[in-house]
Order: C-alpha cells, then structure tokens, then sequence
C-alpha cells in the first residue's frame, strides 16, 4: 500500500471518528458474493444512527464499486494494496476476474496485506472489527489493542451448522464424503437434514480441502471463530432459531443477528426491450430463471433447464452465465438444443449478461423465479412475490434450497438423481408446475409479509445495533 495515502486517508477521517459514539471496521474477503452483504450491514448500522461510524477495507481496485454499492459517503472505505503472488494475475483483486484456482491465490494475497491492516488498526483504534472467514489473523492484531473481533458470517445459519462447527472434525481427522452425508453430532433434529444425498456431501469436502499448502476454508473459518469474541449472522431466529442455538452451543459464543437483509425497492425503469417482452404476456405468466453472477451451469445441465422450460409450456426469460475467459457464444450455442429457438420463438428468450433482476421479479408478468438458492436471490423473489423454484449448483445453496423448501415451505426444489445430482427436462417442468400450480403457494406469501413488514426490519436493525453496541462496552 503507498504509505502516504494511507496516512492521507487516516488523517481526513480522524476527526469525525473522534467524535462517534462507535466506530466499526468491517473486512469481507475479495469476492463481491462477500462484500455486498458487508456493504448492505455497514448500510444497516449506520442508517440506525446511535453516531455509529463504519469503515470498509477492500483492494484499492474494488473501491470505486463498492462506493458506489454503499451509495453515501457516510461509510468510509480504506483501500488496500494487495502483493503480487506468482499464479495470480496482475491487477485481479476480487473473485470475478480469476478463476477458481486463482479465488485460492486471492487468499494469499489478502494474508499479505496483514501489515497494512495492522497500521490501519492502530492508528483508526475501531471499538468492533468484523472480518469474514478468510482472516482469522486478524484477531491477532486486535487484541492488543483492546478492539472487539466478530466474525460475520454471510452465510445461512443452516450452512454453518451443517459445516462449519467443531463437531465436524472432532479427532482432528478431515471427513469423508461419506461422513458429510450425515450431519454432525448434536444437530437440530427438528431439522430436514438428518442425510443429504452423495453428490451434495461429495462437493461439500471442498471445504475441507488444502490449496498451495494454505489452511482450509473449514480450518480458517473455525481459527477465526475460536479467537473471535463472537459470531455476527446475517438471519434471524423467526427463520433459522434451531441453527443459531446449535451454532452457540457448538461454539461458545454469542451469536449476534442483523435479520436478513431486504433489498430496497430498485431505481429507475426497467430497459425499455425487457418491459415490452414482458408486458406482452399476462399477469403472473412467465418464468424467470437466473443464477447469479459466480454460479456456472454446465452445458447438460443448461440444456436440460432449457428444454424442461420449453416443455413447461409457458414464457420464460432465461439467464445463463459462463466463467471469465469463456467465449460466451460458443458457450451458449453449446447450450441450446437444436432447433430450440425456433421452437419457442415469441415465448421464449436466452440472454447472456446482467439484467435488472429486481426490476424483472417485480414486473406484474413474472410469476416464478428459478433460482440457484443463493440467500439474497430467494429474499429478492420472495418479496417480489414470485413462486420459487430451487435449482442449487454448489455449496451453501443446497443447504439454503432445505432450509426454505422444506423447514420453510417458500419453495419447489427440483428433483435430482442422488448418486451425482443429474436432473431432466422433465424434472425442471414437474418442479414450475408444482410451483405454479393454483392453490400451491406454500408459506410464501406469510414470509414475504413477514420480510416487508417495516416494524420487523425497524426491529432487527435498532437491536442488533444495541446488541452490538452492549457486547462493544461491556
């Protein structure tokens, strides 16, 4: 980092931390599926009030986006340098512009800002810092300068429970697949997850598996935890109490909730092609279907959601994206099954690219939303009143499509061959049939009450800032 700006940077914000009642740092690792949730809670706390000042460390090459992100200048942002490490390449500073194995080297690279961070904390003296799961270091730092460590995790409380708790790895001894089929000891058996299916356990040892001689994610998130003073989880105990209770009794720590966060209502219009192709089709008609911007279909699989929505019979707007350095057209080409676009011509479209999702969930035409079960894309459907339709791909996903098909009841996961996880055409339209059916809406519409009710989201902001504010003091 060049030391003068960082002095700059101290120097223009020390004033008016001097005079905040708190001053919180928060640290989310390089990856934007990270820092958005890190940017939507240091939204939260200081849109609270109480004189809460929060300032967000990034890559100096994120800066800019996550300003922009946080929309007011009342959140500072202090940039960071990152080092060069051989395999990373040069300029790439957050997980959408490398690859997976370069997601790993990201890692390294953030360890090495360890000395930056360090003079950055000495001289800000925050009351919190809330680091993600990559950094346990950091509560190295802190502690002897007297500052509270949370570590704030973006994930579903269920994801933790089932993964990251202490009695995954009771002897020491990295568990097999067959042991992730189970869950661990001690968990919640009000729970519909008692067993998950072999192709889910198999992805699962990710976690659980050394990259260049470096500390697992399994091994950094639990270091983290342990010299942490708590945890910091982005739910509530209306939608996930049995996890969070198991959470702090694994553990031994508090566990403090910010509620799940609802996106507001989006800006602007949506462009002018969609809103014509979209209004062409009654209400509640056309399916939506998106995965995100870091969840890649392979080719079967895109074809297969393909043609099961072409066999569902109704319009349908489509979302693919494909990994950085791919030729997006040969990919998609790939992807679409012969003839397919002449068949469903006028009813359906294929786009590859960002869309207003927002804007198109709320259109008065869009009735499903098949998803990946990434927690803000379930919450932004849920809101905007569309029937889900589950379709995770990795991770915490499948843990998330449990918790709100099954322990919820807001949605239709789509079925799915035990032994490696390969579904049909056929299994794609079975589950937007459930989904659309008249008469099935499940607990959709009690939670997106629940979700858009002021007063709820009034309340899980005022108290995590007390509880925050209590733990911080005490």
């Amino acid at each position: 980092m060049n030391h003068n700006k960082q002095t700059a940077y101290i120097i223009e914000h020390s004033s008016t931390m001097a005079s905040a009642d708190m001053h919180v740092v928060l640290f989310p690792f390089l990856a934007f599926g990270h820092i958005s949730p890190f940017v939507q809670l240091a939204r939260k706390l200081v849109a609270a009030g109480n004189g809460v000042r929060v300032t967000l460390l990034s890559a100096a090459a994120n800066v800019p986006r996550v300003e922009a992100m946080l929309g007011s200048s009342a959140v500072a942002v202090a940039p960071l340098s990152l080092p060069r490490v051989p395999g990373l390449p040069e300029g790439a500073e957050s997980t959408a512009e490398v690859s997976a194995d370069g997601a790993e080297l990201l890692k390294v690279a953030v360890d090495g800002t360890r000395p930056q961070v360090a003079a950055l904390l000495a001289e800000l003296r925050p009351d919190a810092l809330l680091f993600d799961f990559a950094t346990p270091w950091v509560t190295e730092i802190a502690a002897p300068l007297g500052i509270k460590t949370l570590q704030f995790s973006v994930f579903s409380a269920v994801a933790g429970a089932y993964l990251m708790v202490p009695a995954r790895r009771q002897v020491g001894a990295v568990p097999s697949a067959g042991d992730l089929q189970l869950a661990p000891a001690g968990f919640p058996p009000s729970s519909s997850l008692a067993t998950v299916p072999a192709y889910q356990a198999a992805d699962f040892t990710y976690v659980f598996t050394s990259f260049h001689g470096e500390p697992c994610v399994y091994d950094r998130l639990l270091a983290g935890v342990q010299a942490s003073d708590a945890l910091v989880i982005k739910t509530c105990f209306e939608m996930e109490g049995p996890y969070l209770r198991y959470l702090t009794a694994q553990h031994g720590k508090p566990v403090l909730v910010t509620g799940p966060v609802v996106p507001e209502p989006p800006k602007g219009e949506l462009d002018e092609r969609w809103a014509q192709w979209l209004s062409s089709f009654p209400d509640s008609a056309v399916v939506f279907a998106s995965f995100g911007s870091e969840t890649f279909l392979p080719v079967a699989a895109a074809t297969e959601l393909l043609l099961g929505l072409e066999a569902s019979n109704r319009p349908f707007l489509v979302v693919l994206n494909f990994p950085r350095g791919a030729d997006v057209e040969a990919e998609l080409e790939r992807c679409t099954p012969t003839g397919f676009a002449e068949r469903t011509k006028g009813r359906g479209v294929v786009h590859t690219g960002w869309v207003q999702q927002q804007h198109i969930l709320r259109h008065r035409s869009v009735g499903c939303f098949v998803n990946h079960a990434g927690l803000s894309s379930v919450v932004e459907g849920l809101v905007a009143g569309c029937r889900l339709v589950l379709l995770p791909m990795k991770g915490d996903q499948y843990l998330n499509a449990a918790l709100f098909a099954r322990d919820l009841r807001v949605g239709v996961e789509v079925a799915r061959r035990d032994g490696d996880g390969w579904f049909g055409r056929g299994d794609v339209s079975a589950a937007v049939d459930t989904a659309m059916a008249d008469g099935w809406e499940g607990e959709g519409t009690k939670w997106k009450e629940f979700l858009m009710d002021a007063a709820v989201q009034k309340r899980f902001g005022d108290n995590f800032v007390k509880d925050l504010t209590n733990f911080v003091r005490a």
